[in-house]
C-alpha cells in the first residue's frame, strides 16, 4: 500500500480501490470545506494516515483546482492569449517551461495586469512546478550559504539549484527521479535524499516543496555535516514538509523567515521559507 501511496495515484484511483473510506473523507470534508476553516482542515488531514490522508489531500487539491479555474475535473483549463503571453515573458524563458529568476520590479508591474492569475499554479503544477523563484531570494540564499558545500534534495527538474550554481553557489541537484510529473535533467542526479546526504556529506541542505510528511527529511537533521537546512514550501501544513520531524527534532533552532517567505512566487500560494540552524 505505501509504494502504491508513494506513486500518487489520482482520486479516482483511490475512490475505486477504497470506496469505504471515501465515503468516510467524503462526509467529513463536506462538513469542514464550507466554512472555510484552514485551521480545521489542517488538523483533519494531519489526523488522517495512509488511504484516507491521501484521499483528502487528493480531493482538497481537486477543489482548489476547481475553485481557482471554474473548471470541472477533467475540464481543459487555458489561458487567454495576452495573459499567456505576459505569464511566459515574466516567468519563463523562450516558449517552454524553463523558470527564470524573477525581477521583483517586473513582477510588480506585471501581476496585477493578469486577468487569469489564478489559472498559472493550478496550470503550470502538472509540470512539477509549486513555486516560482525571483531575483531578489536567490541573492539572499546564496549570501545565506556562501562557500559551504550544499545538496539540493527531492529537486525536480533542478530549476533552483540552477539559479543558485548560477549565483556562485557550491550546489549539486539530487532526487530519486520518481515523480510523475517532472522531466529530469542530467544535471539532477538520481539519488534517494538518504544517500545524497550520506554520500556527499554537504554542509548546506535544501529542499523546495518537500511531499508532505514524507519520510527522507528526518534524515537530514540526524546527518552531522550539516549545519543549515532550508526549506521553500508552504504556511500550509498539509501541503508540504513533515511537520512532526520540525517539531521533534533537537539538534536544530529555527523557524519561519518572513523576509525570505516574501520573496517567493507569487504570494496567493501562502509560500513560505524555513530555516533551520545546528544548535550546537
Amino acid at each position: 500500500m505505501r509504494a502504491w501511496l508513494d506513486s500518487e495515484p489520482t482520486l479516482q484511483e483511490l475512490q475505486e480501490a477504497y470506496p469505504s473510506d471515501w465515503e468516510a473523507v467524503q462526509r467529513k470534508l463536506a462538513e469542514i470545506v464550507p466554512a472555510g476553516d484552514h485551521g480545521q482542515l489542517t488538523r483533519y488531514i494531519d489526523s488522517q494516515r495512509d488511504v484516507r490522508r491521501a484521499m483528502a489531500l487528493a480531493a482538497v487539491k481537486q477543489l482548489a483546482l476547481q475553485a481557482a479555474t471554474g473548471a470541472q475535473a477533467g475540464e481543459r483549463v487555458r489561458l487567454n492569449l495576452l495573459n499567456g503571453k505576459l505569464l511566459q515573458r515574466l516567468l519563463f524563458q523562450g516558449a517552454g517551461f524553463r523558470r527564470k529568476p524573477v525581477s521583483m520590479r517586473a513582477y510588480k508591474r506585471t501581476w496585477p495586469l493578469i486577468s487569469q492569475r489564478r489559472l498559472l499554479m493550478p496550470l503550470v503544477a502538472k509540470k512539477g512546478i509549486y513555486c516560482f523563484y525571483s531575483k531578489s531570494l536567490i541573492d539572499e540564499l546564496a549570501t545565506l550559504i556562501g562557500d559551504r558545500r550544499t545538496v539540493e534534495i527531492a529537486a525536480g527538474d533542478g530549476t533552483l539549484t540552477r539559479f543558485l550554481k548560477d549565483a556562485g553557489v557550491n550546489i549539486v541537484a539530487t532526487d530519486d527521479h520518481s515523480w510523475k510529473d517532472v522531466d529530469f535533467p542530467a544535471e539532477v542526479f538520481k539519488e534517494d535524499a538518504k544517500t545524497s546526504l550520506k554520500q556527499r556529506s554537504p554542509e548546506v541542505v535544501i529542499c523546495s516543496w518537500p511531499p508532505a510528511e514524507n519520510a527522507f527529511e528526518r534524515a537530514v537533521f540526524k546527518t552531522r555535516s550539516v549545519e543549515l537546512y532550508i526549506v521553500i514550501g508552504s504556511r500550509h501544513r498539509f501541503a508540504a514538509g513533515n511537520w512532526k520531524t520540525y517539531e521533534e527534532q533537537t539538534a536544530f533552532r529555527g523557524g519561519e523567515d518572513a523576509r525570505l517567505s516574501a520573496l517567493v512566487l507569487p504570494p496567493d500560494i501562502d509560500p513560505a521559507v524555513y530555516v533551520f540552524r545546528r544548535d550546537d
